[in-house]
């Protein structure tokens, strides 16, 4: 299968042996993600896993932020037609695609994090097999802030992997009000979810040696061990999958959330000019 050339908010490569390079392309927005992103992610991710030419996937960002989370933008009055539900049911599509496809990935997956993930780009490296950072990157996953809940299972995974206590200090911890705090990308490796950090300067390189020497592996036997690791909670991820999507669903559509959301766009912009009244 040739290399999907339509999806543009990816920068997608094939090198050699195998390794297939997936990128966030929307460096002028932090790799933000909308609807047209999800969609665009599922279609590379399920092009990886279907050609015979991908043994190993790497995805990483273009730019300063390897993905800076949702979008958030006021929907127009299009967009309204069928209410807020109606709005969230099609978006969310979506979003419940590309988890399905990271669960059921069947080839090994590399988060390569060159620089700040929020929100879910950092939940959705969680479902990946690997993760390695730069020193500088910070994770922050702002749920609460916001008036959201946790999403990409990882009400499950986090506590799997860091502990309940670290799980709950990231997705909905006491820091002045209630939100998620930074973790640097030393806490992450700390707490189990960052395999390695590399230098800023050599970091693609050596992320690439380290999936060229695994592309070069029997590719069968790869996705049969990650098979044996994974396949046993596939539905059950799936459907933790679906009941956090129900409930983002109406957590996004209270006022509780939207008056969080506006507070949260009212500061940023106030920060934005006050940061250009300083220039």
């Amino acid at each position: 299968m040739a290399v999907p050339t339509d999806l543009h908010t990816f920068e997608i490569k094939l090198l050699e042996h195998g390794v297939a390079v997936i990128a966030f392309n929307r460096p002028k927005k932090y790799n933000a993600l909308n609807p047209e992103v999800y969609d665009h992610w599922g279609r590379a991710l399920d092009w990886a896993a279907k050609s015979e030419d991908v043994r190993v996937v790497v995805l990483t960002g273009n730019g300063k932020y390897f993905s800076s989370g949702q979008e958030l933008t006021i929907p127009d009055s299009s967009e309204l037609e069928d209410g807020p539900e109606g709005l969230y049911k099609k978006r969310s599509s979506y979003t419940l695609n590309v988890v399905r496809l990271l669960i059921r990935f069947p080839k090994l997956i590399i988060a390569a994090i060159q620089g700040p993930v929020i929100g879910f780009g950092v939940t959705s490296t969680s479902l990946c097999d690997v993760v390695y950072t730069v020193p500088e990157a910070t994770f922050n996953t702002p749920f609460m802030q916001l008036g959201f809940c946790a999403e990409a299972c990882s009400s499950i995974v986090f506590p799997r992997i860091m502990g309940y206590s670290r799980a709950n200090e990231m997705l909905a911890s006491v820091q002045g009000i209630l939100m998620g705090r930074k973790f640097t990308a030393e806490e992450m490796k700390e707490a189990g979810m960052v395999a390695r950090i590399f230098p800023k300067e050599t970091f693609m390189e050596e992320v690439l040696k380290l999936a060229t020497n695994a592309a070069k592996f029997p590719p069968q036997a790869m996705k049969d061990t990650k098979a044996l690791i994974r396949s046993h909670e596939y539905e059950y991820l799936e459907a933790v999958n679906e009941r956090e999507m129900e409930l983002l669903g109406v957590r996004m559509s209270s006022d509780e959330s939207a008056e969080a959301i506006m507070a949260f766009m009212m500061a940023k912009h106030a920060r934005k000019e006050s940061k250009e009244s300083k220039l």
